[in-house]
């Protein structure tokens, strides 16, 4: 287990120093921040499990960030350092939400203790959040999360359940809005490791220069711009699961390192030479098949091979049969019970429309047609027909080879824009094509990403 996580908050730079000097020679892991609008900017990336903050400071006070963690319900505490004139302010600060507050001059033990006292309440607050999540989503039963009745939804569920107890990385194949993260997270959930942090990392959505950063973390002054210390995400996900979505678009450098740091169980923050031992389950999941992008070289051999230990493929909604109809049943119900409305009946003809839509969109696609459903705000009514856009026509017996050519291109590159989440490259790259040729293609038969 990590050392309990302290954000250090004070004006003066010589209080943030001995505190941040003390602090870790007594075991914490700590952050310093100037004021309370820093503060606040670094909550997000550091999820300190204790905040220790001086009352009076520019701007900002310390009493305003205590207001601003109970507004954002978080799972940290917050302590307070006060001033002779401060205590009748601090006591009311407690009865506000703060763990405690400490009078100056205060005794370095004392405060240790209150600080280790503070992060062990901030542990119980975020088991009981994730419980209650787990509970609120109706997470208690596998099925009630992973809705279907086909055979290949049945394999799905057996395969959560015998991995999630299974202490082995995984993959998960399928197309963008198949449900990658929803999979994840059971395995997490129904797995030992539910009381542990599920971590989701988007690879696609972080620069290639800060992904070390990110993944890793950072020591202050590891490089320019780099002004306090920073839990990478690994880290962060310790005695818990890591899911990397979209790992195929990391960098091969930065695969490189991954690879290390699933081999060994240790990271080592950037620019920091102290191995930091992990206990943490890898999820990677991607929208294309990663053996194929081995074998082209956009995707290291060597992670594959180590992260293919056990792999679950995910099914496109268009082949699971009536599954859209029980899937729009249950975020409808969803939706109606969010927007305060009566959940709307569907009619035969609405069924119909459920059956043969292609649902490129998927799992996604059809949350959202539940939801636009339950609003009931399109200007005709209540219309799946008119929710879902109108199908193609089939072509006339008596259409030249010509247009049954350019239908037949429309739909390979819809199909294949849809698979690959509406990305030119890699669409370019699955029907080997310039994509001078793909752009000029899409223009001229009225394709739109």
């Amino acid at each position: 287990m990590t050392n309990p996580s302290v954000l250090i908050v004070d004006d003066e730079e010589m209080v943030r120093t001995a505190l941040d000097q003390w602090l870790r020679l007594s075991g914490f892991t700590t952050h310093a921040a100037s004021s309370a609008t820093e503060a606040l900017a670094l909550l997000d990336d550091i999820h300190p499990q204790v905040i220790l903050t001086d009352v009076r400071m520019p701007g900002l006070s310390g009493l305003d960030l205590l207001r601003t963690v109970g507004e954002r319900a978080l799972a940290t505490e917050v302590i307070l350092i006060t001033g002779h004139g401060d205590v009748p302010m601090a006591v009311e600060a407690m009865r506000g939400g703060a763990f405690d507050f400490l009078q100056k001059p205060y005794v370095p033990d004392q405060l240790v203790k209150t600080l280790r006292r503070a992060a062990e309440q901030a542990g119980l607050k975020r088991e009981v959040a994730d419980l209650r999540r787990r509970l609120d989503g109706g997470e208690a039963e596998l099925s009630t999360r992973l809705v279907g009745s086909s055979r290949v939804m049945e394999d799905l569920r057996h395969a959560v359940r015998e991995l999630a107890s299974i202490p082995t990385d995984v993959i998960i194949l399928g197309e963008t809005g198949t449900g990658k993260e929803v999979v994840a997270r059971c395995l997490h959930d129904f797995s030992p490791r539910a009381k542990g942090p599920f971590v989701a990392v988007n690879c696609a959505a972080i620069p290639a220069e800060l992904i070390e950063s990110e993944l890793f973390g950072h020591e202050a002054g590891a490089f320019t711009g780099a002004s306090g210390q920073r839990v990478g995400k690994f880290e962060f996900a310790n005695g818990g699961t890591l899911l990397l979505d979209e790992v195929e678009s990391m960098p091969l450098l930065a695969q490189a390192k991954v690879l290390r740091v699933i081999q060994e169980r240790v990271v080592e923050r950037v620019g920091s030479n102290r191995q930091i031992p992990l206990d943490v389950r890898i999820v990677a999941a991607s929208k294309v098949d990663l053996a194929a992008e081995s074998d082209a070289g956009r995707f290291r051999a060597d992670l594959y091979y180590r992260l293919n230990l056990a792999t679950i493929h995910l099914a496109p909604l268009r082949d699971r049969g009536e599954d859209s109809v029980l899937l729009f049943h249950h975020f409808l119900g969803m939706a109606a019970q969010r927007f305060n409305k009566p959940a709307p009946q569907l009619h035969p003809a609405d069924i119909n429309a459920l059956l043969v839509h292609a649902w490129p969109g998927n799992v996604r696609e059809i949350k959202a047609a539940a939801d636009r459903f339950a609003l009931g705000l399109d200007a005709t009514g209540r219309s799946l027909d008119t929710i879902l856009g109108p199908r193609a026509k089939p072509l006339p017996s008596t259409a030249s080879l010509a247009d049954r050519l350019a239908a037949y291109e429309r739909h390979v590159i819809e199909a294949e824009l849809a698979r690959h989440g509406d990305s030119i490259a890699a669409v370019v790259d699955a029907l080997q094509v310039p994509r001078r040729t793909l752009s000029e293609k899409m223009t001229r038969l009225g394709v739109r990403r």
